[in-house]
């Protein structure tokens, strides 16, 4: 069965750009399009995608309201595109639900690898967001300095989950790993999305630190 997606950036280019490559897929089916985050919520309740595509800055509705809308809705898996390498973005994504969040200059191959991760109910973040998140909990210099509140707010536990899920460790490794069931592993990490936006807010997301399709 194919996977069927949504893309929305108010970029036509770009917009039939990604669609190009991700209906070239035989797995892979882009069954609408849209200009805003309007259109795209929309089009989500109507075609009932597995994934959509929504790029963070539209005219109207944003990115961010309309993957806050379609999580309510639970209707599907969303993933945030942009071309700025923010951290604020990043938080503002997961933290309104978002499975994944790449930039807009990701390779062919790493597009596709991502819409199939999202698909399967894992999470990706783009290599240059995920180090960063490793590096304020692995970094003598970073650990001295305040951490964001968000991050601050984790208990012990919850922190060491969030690292085994920066380091590419699934839901299911992280349960095994300490002698529980997958959905005690899943519950360990709601929390850690809920204070800090960083683990992948929807049930079940792993958040999977990749440097190219694996």
């Amino acid at each position: 069965m194919s996977i069927r997606v949504v893309v929305a950036d108010d970029q036509e280019l770009v917009r039939s750009g990604f669609s190009m490559i991700l209906d070239a897929q035989p797995d892979i089916e882009v069954v609408a399009e849209a200009g805003d985050g309007s259109e795209a919520v929309a089009a989500v309740r109507r075609h009932t995608p597995d994934v959509t595509l929504l790029d963070i800055r539209m005219p109207g509705m944003d990115g961010i309201a309309a993957c806050r809308e379609i999580s309510a809705d639970g209707a599907c898996r969303t993933v945030m595109l942009t071309t700025f390498d923010s951290d604020e973005y990043v938080y503002d994504a997961l933290h309104a639900g978002a499975s994944g969040f790449l930039l807009k200059d990701v390779r062919r191959d790493d597009l596709v690898h991502a819409v199939r991760v999202v698909a399967r109910g894992d999470s990706l973040l783009a290599p240059s967001v995920a180090r960063r998140l490793v590096e304020q909990y692995t970094r003598p210099a970073a650990r001295s300095r305040r951490p964001d509140p968000r991050l601050d707010a984790l208990t012990g536990r919850e922190r060491e989950t969030l690292l085994l899920l920066a380091r590419g460790l699934s839901n299911a490794e992280i349960a095994a790993g300490a002698g529980r069931q997958r959905p005690h592993g899943q519950n360990a990490c709601r929390p850690c999305a809920r204070q800090a936006g960083s683990a992948g807010p929807d049930p079940g997301g792993d958040l999977r630190v990749r440097n190219g399709p694996g």
